[in-house]
């Protein structure tokens, strides 16, 4: 009786070892697989973040780009306007010089007109030269900003 009572507690020890070892093994693979799933979640949010984080960079870059391309646009609106006030000043300046130089060969009365038009030039060319001056500030102006 002795021996069957051995036997038997040994073949329970080794039905509770092995079902223990297995319990543990099966918990363990749980746990593996929580940790797994845990991890990948967590990967998954750090990774959301770093592209939310990209897109924000990128949209803020673009507009900065956006910005630069109009200071740019602006900046060669001023030249060009600027360049057109110089052109039509000299070109003012030019007729009055014509028409001052053909003064004495014309009649009073064509000689008096030819004069009401330089004094018009003239106040268009002292227009056109505020105005240039105003656009070279503005010029200034942008060019500093860069």
């Amino acid at each position: 009786m002795n021996t069957t009572i051995k036997s038997v507690l040994v073949l329970m020890l080794m039905l509770t070892s092995q079902a223990f070892f297995a319990q543990k093994i099966i918990t363990s693979n749980k746990q593996q697989q929580n940790i797994n799933q845990k991890a990948e979640k967590d990967a998954k949010k750090a990774s959301d973040e770093y592209h939310a984080k990209l897109n924000d960079e990128q949209a803020k870059l673009k507009k900065e780009q956006k910005k630069v391309e109009k200071h740019q646009k602006e900046l060669k609106n001023s030249e060009k306007d600027l360049e057109k006030n110089k052109k039509k000043v000299a070109k003012l300046e030019s007729d009055n010089q014509k028409m001052n130089s053909k003064l004495g060969s014309l009649s009073n009365e064509e000689s008096q007109k030819q004069q009401l038009k330089i004094k018009k030039n003239e106040l268009e060319i002292q227009k056109l030269k505020v105005k240039q001056i105003n656009q070279q500030k503005a010029l200034d102006k942008a060019q500093a900003q860069i």
